[in-house]
């Protein structure tokens, strides 16, 4: 067990060292700089900055000047953002981007896990095509013509809710249920074809057969089977929806990590698209390291042996 976990964790770290590497790599092959401007900057100016910065340096020694930043959690200042370090846009950014993806993700799990198994227990019925209908719909549907939607219709012409911000708590509704609409339906699905795989086992047949209550099979027997390749999917998308979804922020005007991101793009901040990139892989590796812990305590016959 043990030695799993230190695996995992060394693969982790080279993980991130990968990824900083490559998109280190990445920006600094793109032409121009996080300085050059539609309309040109003197070149004395565009030398103190990169002087100020130290990108006159060789790209190695920038490289091992970031990297020597990134183990003491300095990511660096924004190029863009005068007097701003990368650190303090993901401070300001990610409460509401977690907010909204806390939301959202209670939203995942509180409705998606239960309609996959209700629709599963009641297959080729009515309601497990109005569940597999919605959750279609929602799968093909993007999550910015959702978005667009819920402005134009219940924003707009209803004004049920406001069309952009989250000063109000009804600024919430809109950005959470697009940003859970995808999510929300695979859970579903995933969880319904989980379900009926699992119900077809003969373990389940046996249960039944020995005079097991109905509810003790499903919820003692069946469901952790099947949420295994549900917690699968779900510790990713955790990841990825408490980190912000970059179009869904933009489209509601939420000064989340996801605006800083794109922001950071249109204005070749190099350091805070790094930055914002290393957060993120870091969120990304731990949920996936937290659904490997999360297997043994759903079903304990899992097991991580240890190496002789």
């Amino acid at each position: 067990m043990k030695s799993f976990y230190l695996k995992r964790i060394i693969s982790m770290l080279i993980t991130i060292i990968l990824i900083t590497t490559l998109t280190f790599t990445m920006m600094h092959s793109i032409p121009g700089g996080p300085f050059t401007r539609e309309r040109p900057v003197p070149d004395e100016i565009l030398r103190a900055l990169n002087a100020k910065y130290n990108l006159d340096d060789p790209l190695p020694v920038q490289y091992l000047n970031y990297m020597k930043g990134l183990i003491t959690f300095d990511l660096g200042p924004s190029y863009s953002k005068i007097g701003t370090s990368v650190n303090d846009l993901i401070e300001s950014g990610f409460p509401a981007s977690a907010k909204i993806g806390l939301m959202a993700t209670v939203i995942i799990v509180a409705i998606g896990i239960p309609l996959g198994v209700i629709s599963a227990l009641k297959q080729n019925k009515p309601i497990d095509y109005a569940v597999m209908f919605l959750a279609t719909l929602g799968i093909t549907v993007p999550s910015f013509v959702v978005a667009t939607v819920i402005i134009y219709f219940f924003a707009g012409k209803l004004g049920w809710i406001p069309s952009f911000g989250i000063n109000d708590p009804k600024g919430y509704i809109g950005p959470v249920i697009a940003l859970a609409g995808y999510s929300l339906s695979f859970v579903t699905r995933l969880t319904r074809s989980s379900m009926l795989e699992v119900l077809r086992q003969d373990y389940i047949r046996t249960a039944r057969a020995n005079g097991i209550k109905e509810f003790s099979v499903i919820m003692r027997h069946a469901m952790k089977n099947a949420l295994i390749p549900v917690v699968t999917y779900v510790g990713p998308m955790i990841a990825a929806i408490l980190t912000g979804s970059f179009v869904i922020e933009k489209i509601f005007a939420i000064p989340g990590i996801g605006r800083h991101f794109v922001e950071s793009v249109n204005n070749r901040d190099y350091t805070t698209i790094m930055g914002i990139t290393v957060f993120y892989a870091v969120f990304y590796l731990i949920m996936v390291f937290l659904v490997d812990v999360a297997y043994t305590l759903i079903d304990p016959r899992i097991k991580f042996r240890e190496e002789k």
